[in-house]
């Protein structure tokens, strides 16, 4: 069945596009009872009105591209469903692409969502990602941005993030604190600036409680996964049986060393205390429950789209933007792996 027009309705009633297009508006230069002939004729008709055109000549697409490293985490899906719940509030349809942790593959989502004349893209970046020019070009386009949580410091957008130098350095003071002498860290790809700082962070916490730093301690994931984390818990016991603490890069490879001490019966806390990243939901129904900071993934994405909205709305209104940058507030969740 064929969408009925605005041009049928103004045909059968024997008046003009323009008068038709006001009526459905409810301009005051228009009769009420052209007004209510022209109502009725389109509840009759089914008619609705054309969003692509409607949006064309508003010169808006009233669509978002998000893109994520991986949609299966629990952090990226939590963050999803922040920026999903606030776009439809705004009426905003978002398209969400995922790069897989490829920097290729991101680069030519950032192309199909220029191509496609996206209002906005929201992005975090992929662990492979080590140059800009592809966001420097959504900039270049003045096409609003915002990253959160894998973030390309320099390029001049808003970002949503938190103090991951801050919250590792609080995990593991954490485990110092519980009385931790030998502390691994197992950390994420040298790429991500995440991974940095929370590298950063544990060696700041052990210098401060002057706690030697021994790089052999420190054991770097490709992909960042439960396998990899029974891998190097295996390596660790192994290479330095009296570590009595590990501060873990993420819930999931964190999972991964609990369930490697758990099949070798080496008790958690007891012998050694874990500490994860990002209070994962899987880190409350392990046993024992996992200790971990928690990084507030929903309210990151609200405010992830309501920053990217408020620059939409500036350029609508050719207002000048400034970029703003949000840091989210991280806590400690102590559990079962570290009393």
């Amino acid at each position: 069945m064929k969408e009925t027009t605005l041009k049928q309705i103004a045909e059968t009633l024997g008046i003009s596009i323009t008068t038709v297009s006001k009526a459905l508006k409810n301009y005051p230069d228009v009769s009420e009872k052209t007004k209510q002939s022209v109502l009725d004729l389109a509840n009759n008709l089914q008619y609705t009105p054309n969003s692509f055109a409607v949006n064309l000549r508003m010169k808006e697409s009233k669509t978002i591209g998000l893109i994520i490293p991986e949609v299966v985490h629990h952090f990226f899906s939590s963050v999803v469903n922040g920026i999903i719940a606030e776009a439809e509030k705004n009426g905003y349809l978002v398209i969400i692409l995922q790069s897989n942790e490829s920097i290729d593959l991101e680069k030519k989502q950032v192309e199909l969502l220029i191509n496609k004349r996206v209002d906005g893209i929201i992005l975090s970046l992929s662990n492979e990602s080590n140059d800009d020019l592809h966001l420097k070009e959504i900039i270049r386009r003045e096409i609003p941005l915002v990253q959160f949580d894998k973030i390309a410091k320099l390029i001049p957008s808003s970002k949503v993030i938190i103090n991951d130098q801050k919250a590792a350095f609080e995990a593991t003071e954490h485990l110092i604190n519980k009385g931790c002498k030998k502390i691994a860290h197992i950390r994420g790809p040298v790429n991500p600036q995440n991974a940095i700082d929370r590298f950063l962070g544990y060696k700041k916490a052990l210098e401060k409680n002057n706690i030697p730093f021994d790089p052999k301690l420190v054991y770097t994931c490709n992909n960042v996964t439960f396998d990899e984390g029974k891998e190097f818990a295996a390596q660790i016991i192994k290479e330095h049986p009296d570590v009595d603490g590990i501060f873990v890069i993420t819930d999931l490879v964190a999972v991964g060393v609990l369930a490697y001490l758990n099949e070798i019966n080496i008790k958690v806390p007891e012998k050694i205390k874990i500490i994860g990243f990002s209070n994962w939901f899987m880190s409350q129904v392990i046993t024992p429950k996992l200790s971990t900071v928690d990084q507030p993934s929903f309210e990151m994405g609200v405010q992830s789209f309501k920053l990217l909205l408020e620059e939409m709305h500036a350029n609508k209104e050719l207002k000048p933007f400034s970029p703003k940058t949000i840091e989210l507030t991280t806590t400690v969740i102590e559990r079962e792996s570290s009393f």
